[in-house]
């Protein structure tokens, strides 16, 4: 990398130099735990512990399904504190590294892989018996902790997010929501020319109105019960009013006085048992607004806290 390139800010390092288009890079550790016959990584009291940040979507999906399905003995978990800075996501005012007390994110992937040199991305599902990496990839590890340590805590094995005979109309449901949605909010937002906004504020509109839609006729996304791409889905949601809709310029429409079946279904989740305990609101618009210095150099974080989830009650 160019001097030039190092010291861009990191939206238009993110973003393709021609079109101004947000471009994510793929996960690279994608490993998996499994009891199968000579699996590297088997489930195990203890063994495993996720480093995740409360701000990120795609880490609040993994605290999520660990909550639900009662893994919180089973695998440890560390916050990275809210600033991303120029290393990365740092350990620091009390988010500490409790294994190894490192500085930041970073130094865990250099401790997995010395000559690494992809992007420091939480969650992280680390291993502490071999200490490297499992999974880096939060679509992957949810579907890990949904099923691969029910024999552990068999009292939850009944809880599926992904049944198998909804796998193929959840999938389905997914790919769009993660294009134009989970995606989509942050292709909007780290656009660097108006053409790529354009091109991809307006979709995630088109798929919100039908996620609408869908919330209409039913309590939940797949098969009228709770799935992976509920989870999936809410994570972002949660967010929307708060940051994406003001800061990632998202602002066609608002969650709590445009879309009243998203709302519900919404709250309907939060109110679930342990749900509230994985969102801290806090540190989400903190870790937004204070990090992305390229979008809102001032630093100043607005007051709202979007929609009240807690009540009412559903």
């Amino acid at each position: 990398m160019s001097t030039t390139e190092a010291s861009q800010p990191a939206i238009l390092k993110w973003a393709d130099g021609k079109t101004g288009e947000f471009k994510r890079q793929a996960s690279t550790f994608r490993e998996n735990i499994s009891d199968e016959p000579n699996a590297q990584f088997t489930p195990e009291v203890g063994r495993y512990h996720l480093y995740v940040s409360y701000a990120c979507p795609w880490a609040h999906r993994t605290l999520l399904v660990r909550a639900l399905k009662g893994l919180e003995d089973i695998i440890s978990v560390d916050v990275v504190h809210w600033h991303m800075q120029e290393n990365g996501w740092p350990f620091k005012d009390g988010y500490e590294d409790s294994l190894y007390g490192s500085k930041f994110i970073r130094d865990i992937y250099f401790k997995a892989q010395s000559d690494y040199g992809g992007r420091f991305t939480v969650p992280v599902l680390w291993d502490k018996k071999t200490q490297t990496i499992v999974n880096n990839e939060s679509s992957e590890i949810i579907r890990m902790l949904n099923t691969a340590f029910d024999k552990i805590v068999p009292e939850k094995a009944g809880i599926n997010f992904y049944p198998d005979h909804l796998k193929a109309e959840i999938d389905s449901v997914n790919e769009w929501v993660y294009d134009t949605v989970n995606n989509g909010v942050y292709k909007a937002g780290f656009a660097t020319s108006q053409e790529a906004y354009e091109k991809n504020v307006h979709p995630l509109f088109k798929s919100l109105d039908r996620i609408e839609e869908m919330l209409s006729k039913a309590d939940y996304l797949v098969g009228n019960t709770l799935t992976e791409a509920d989870l999936r889905l809410w994570t972002t949601i949660v967010r929307f009013d708060p940051v994406y809709h003001g800061h990632f310029k998202c602002n066609i429409k608002g969650i709590e006085k445009d879309y009243p079946h998203i709302l519900k279904w919404a709250r309907r989740i939060y109110q679930m048992p342990k749900v509230a305990e994985t969102v801290n609101m806090e540190h989400i618009k903190n870790h937004y607004y204070k990090s992305h210095v390229q979008i809102n150099p001032t630093g100043v974080v607005p007051a709202g806290m979007g929609p009240n989830l807690a009540e009412p009650k559903i």
